[in-house]
């Protein structure tokens, strides 16, 4: 039986406070912040000392000047297109920036002349009022579960959970990725994706969808108190390629596994009945990307935490995928060339990260054994993970997008590359592109609740 994944879908700073060793994640961290020298997402306000990282004076919350762009009839348009390129780093450079790149980005560039091209820093992360409004009740109504990060937390709602992390490193590790799990995508979602895998240097469609989502830890009206637990519901349909047509699934994400574990029903075509499917986590190899991801590596960490401890290990600039709605303007098929997702398309900028470092907890186990992962401080999305076998091979190397919704208003996850450093195999994993139907303009307005449970799916089932 085939198993799918849902999650295809100077002054007073952070650092000063970190460093002061004077609170631990039991501590009451200071909301007026958000207002001063953080953003109201946690950041920090001031750009860097070169300037090569502006300051955030609100992000993108409007369609810029120039741009004649309907969301409801088409994808929204590369609204940078008109920056230079600053630079471009590849084997022959990478020694003058490895400060800034991954090992992993490092690996590609030695194995297979990987290449970035850089481009002028933009800060665009912006939100609704009422998410920065819960973003600072969080702070202080955001706990634990049980008094340990390892099992998930409990209070928050509505925004980042931890937008002031602790000063303890192995809370921080944990709330960062915390932060990352509750990402901003809208209250719901609508959107037809595709995955990819590369099969002898030909790029493969291994799935095509249309999805619906709706996150009820993001509902305008929802509270703390009346929250659900799931972060969000899917509802899923595929289209292709031909042997997955007309197989259906929905299923709900949790937000707190431990005390809330995930659901999902699936539904064969042809077969008319309904199934619940096992409840596939950690290192087990998702469908339809050739064994190079697993559950626990969307969006750069996923699912439950408890197998590792995060340990932050600070804060540093660095080359990241940031502004990438150029990738909207590619043919899916095409971008997909026989190494590497097609570099002149990828928008690299200069950014601050939190830096976590993952290793397996005592008495766990994983087929990662290390990973580094890189949260841009913004928008706290894993832009880049970089992960080593057990033997202390890099293994693994992944890298995320993130497109400008002006009309939303956000700068959010839109899709990932995953590759395996030791093969050479990797897979895009749920993108849109500019080639039908996978061009259809993604909706955030509400769909109807009926979609998202099983019995729906099972009366519309066809023998």
């Amino acid at each position: 039986m085939k198993r799918r994944s849902f999650n295809l879908l100077a002054g007073t700073s952070i650092l000063a406070v970190m460093a002061s060793g004077k609170r631990s994640f039991a501590d009451t961290p200071d909301a007026s912040l958000l207002k001063t020298t953080l953003t109201p997402m946690g950041s920090e306000r001031a750009g860097n000392a070169a300037g090569t990282i502006p300051a955030w004076t609100g992000g993108m919350t409007a369609t810029p000047a120039g741009f004649d762009w309907d969301p409801a009839k088409t994808l929204p348009p590369d609204f940078f297109a008109s920056d230079a390129m600053l630079y471009q780093v590849n084997v022959s450079n990478m020694a003058q920036y490895a400060d800034l790149l991954s090992e992993g980005t490092q690996t590609l560039m030695k194995n297979k002349k990987f290449y970035i091209k850089v481009y002028p820093t933009h800060r665009t992360q912006a939100m609704p009022q009422w998410i920065y409004d819960n973003i600072a009740l969080n702070v202080t109504r955001t706990t634990p579960q049980g008094g340990d990060y390892r099992l998930g937390y409990n209070g928050a709602y509505g925004g980042y959970p931890f937008p002031i992390p602790a000063s303890d490193p192995l809370a921080a590790g944990y709330q960062i990725c915390y932060n990352n799990e509750a990402r901003w995508t809208g209250s719901f979602q609508r959107l037809t994706t595709c995955t990819y895998t590369n099969e002898n240097g030909q790029p493969v469609l291994a799935e095509a969808a249309r999805l619906n989502y709706r996150y009820g830890f993001y509902q305008q009206n929802g509270t703390a108190a009346t929250y659900p637990g799931y972060f969000y519901d899917v509802q899923l349909t595929e289209f292709g390629p031909a042997t997955a047509a007309g197989d259906q699934a929905v299923g709900r994400q949790s937000g707190n596994p431990t005390a809330y574990p995930d659901e999902s029903w699936e539904l064969l075509n042809g077969q008319g009945r309904v199934r619940k499917t096992p409840n596939l986590l950690y290192d087990t190899p998702t469908s339809y990307t050739d064994g190079i991801v697993n559950y626990d590596e969307y969006f750069g960490i996923s699912g439950p935490l408890d197998r590792y401890d995060f340990k932050l290990q600070g804060k540093k600039e660095m080359l990241i995928p940031y502004n990438n709605n150029k990738i909207f303007t590619g043919a899916g098929a095409a971008l997909h060339t026989q190494d590497f997702f097609d570099p002149e398309y990828v928008r690299w900028e200069l950014h601050r990260v939190w830096v976590v470092e993952a290793t397996l907890h005592p008495g766990k186990r994983n087929v990662l054994a290390r990973r580094m992962l890189y949260f841009d401080e913004d928008n706290w999305q894993c832009m880049i993970s970089d992960a080593w076998d057990g033997a202390g091979n890099i293994l693994r190397y992944q890298y995320a997008f993130a497109g400008n919704f002006p009309n939303l208003p956000g700068t959010i996850f839109m899709d990932s590359i995953a590759y395996n450093l030791q093969t050479g195999q990797y897979v895009s994993t749920g993108g849109s592109f500019a080639d039908a139907p996978f061009n259809e303009p993604w909706s955030f307005d509400p769909v109807p609740d009926s979609i998202f449970e099983p019995q729906s799916m099972a009366a519309a089932a066809s023998y």
